[in-house]
């Protein structure tokens, strides 16, 4: 052992000695000088300096079998309870997205870094990049959106109604109490296709209510802006063209920071001029319903702007619309809104949870925004040979966000969440019936029951019984000598542990009744 330290030691000497034995060992301590000299372990045989010279081959962190080590930061574990919920939280989401009729779309994880740069502003510094691997220069998708618009164009798709639930990546600082990771999932529903204006705007504010109503989060509130209205401000107030990105990106924190702070950012760090920044605050600070959008028609400076105007106008016909579908008491027009994305080109919206929570018990979860989305008719044409458009809008749901909130709330109310759908558990009383039990299941799985049996030739009855109760399952078949002899099966409720005598022929139809009226 001492010549396997040694040897080790020649072939890495810059990671220094390194223990050899796994953890499990007693007295390993990690310390080759304290525990790898051990003179009763005497020589190794061939088959034994074979796996020595497998684990000098390692990097020193693998070579001790028991280390621990943690997932990279801003990323987690689920556990099949978390998953439970997840997938409800999903499923959801999607049946929503499938009631208006999306079709399904997947794409891959990594893109041509070609086609995600300059499509996200100042956030394009949160891109993962993937190390050169043959001459493709590929990064981790930063969202959904930009595939779908490289599909649209690669396709030459001129109409599409999809959604899409995938995990996307970004380097920014995890919080993960509020849901925020570097890897999440994102459940996206987005319309292609040239129509008549706001009507597909309004149906993706109808779907973000009933989603978040569906989900019974509390109440929430749904930011809308447009930034043609974004953009005409800045250059009412004087903003140089060229710092319309620069300015929009600080407007879009004054969901987190002051509006003192924000003006700061413009001035001292973009160059902004007081003034100016001051004549934009006048407008960013306000929001209201569509009342705010009829007195910015009758503004001095901002009605004589074309774009304003035209952002306007789709914004009052948009109102008219979510009002007919009965939502407009839950939209919020808010000229602080700007969503930091380059590629919006229209009407812009975000969902925030009210603070108030749904139920007295918890305690209020500032999570940001659960939702957000809005027009970007420009994306496609960028990904276009000649450039040609696909007017698009959708929105995004942030499920990790959601989830937060929802494991909040089972934590702070003790929930008890199943983690399998098992039906029913075949069972037995006594030894030797393992054949018996597996042509029962069998006979269970193919008429499509779910079911599960114990991995054991003879286990015990009370063993069993209680791992049913465990698991929730709610049903139990009992086959021994005596059912096999009369030809039928005990059918036990887990509930109120009432067992019944069916004959075998009839078990199937009984479970299935039962099943149906549960």
């Amino acid at each position: 052992m001492v010549l396997g330290v040694r040897l080790y030691s020649a072939l890495y000497p810059s990671w220094g000695p390194v223990c050899l034995l796994p953890r499990s060992f007693a007295s390993c301590s990690g310390n080759p000088a304290s525990c790898c000299t051990m003179p009763q372990l005497g020589l190794l045989h061939g088959r034994a300096w074979a796996v020595l010279f497998g684990q000098l081959r390692r990097p020193p962190g693998a070579v001790c079998i028991g280390a621990v080590h943690s997932h990279s930061q801003g990323t987690r574990d689920l556990s099949p309870q978390q998953m439970v919920v997840r997938e409800k939280i999903i499923d959801m989401v999607v049946s929503c997205f499938k009631r208006h009729g999306a079709k399904g779309l997947d794409t891959p994880a990594f893109e041509l870094k070609e086609m995600l740069t300059e499509k996200y502003g100042e956030d394009s510094g949160l891109i993962y990049d993937l190390k050169d691997q043959g001459g493709e220069l590929l990064s981790l998708r930063y969202d959904l959106t930009v595939p779908f618009a490289r599909y649209l164009a690669m396709n030459k798709v001129k109409k599409m109604k999809r959604y899409h639930v995938g995990n996307v990546w970004r380097r920014e600082s995890p919080t993960i109490v509020q849901g925020r990771y570097r890897e999440f999932c994102q459940c996206d529903f987005d319309i292609a296709g040239q129509f008549d204006p706001m009507i597909p705007d309004a149906e993706c504010l109808k779907i973000m209510c009933e989603i978040l109503s569906g989900l019974q989060l509390g109440d929430f509130l749904i930011k809308v802006n447009d930034r043609r209205i974004l953009d005409g401000i800045f250059a009412v107030c004087g903003v140089p063209e060229s710092k319309f990105h620069a300015i929009c990106s600080s407007v879009d924190k004054l969901d987190k920071m002051s509006w003192k702070d924000v003006r700061h950012e413009m001035v001292a760090k973009k160059g902004l001029a007081a003034e100016i920044a001051d004549r934009i605050g006048d407008y960013v600070q306000c929001h209201g319903g569509v009342s705010l959008v009829e007195q910015m028609f009758q503004d001095p400076r901002l009605s004589q702007n074309k774009q304003a105007l035209e952002g306007l106008g789709d914004l009052k016909l948009l109102f008219e619309y979510l009002t007919l579908f009965g939502i407009a008491e839950k939209i919020s027009f808010d000229l602080s809104l700007a969503r930091g994305l380059d590629y919006y080109t229209g009407v812009i919206y975000e969902a925030v949870l009210l603070q108030t929570p749904a139920h007295a018990e918890e305690e209020p979860l500032n999570v940001g925004s659960v939702a957000a989305g809005g027009r970007y008719d420009g994306l496609v044409g960028m990904f276009d040979p000649k450039g040609h458009k696909v007017p698009c809008v959708g929105l995004s749901i942030g499920v990790e966000r959601i989830f937060s909130i929802v494991e909040q709330r089972m934590k702070t109310f003790g929930e008890n969440i199943r983690t399998t759908e098992t039906q029913v558990f075949v069972a037995t009383p006594q030894k030797n019936f393992l054949q018996e039990r597996l042509k029962l299941i069998a006979e269970l799985w193919d008429a499509g029951i779910k079911a599960e049996l114990m991995y054991k030739n003879n286990p015990k009855l009370l063993t069993q019984l209680h791992y049913c109760e465990n698991m929730g399952i709610p049903l139990v078949v009992i086959i021994g000598e005596q059912e096999l002899k009369e030809g039928v099966i005990k059918l036990r409720s887990v509930a109120s542990r009432e067992e019944v005598a069916i004959t075998r022929e009839n078990l199937v139809a009984e479970i299935q009744k039962r099943l149906s009226e549960s």
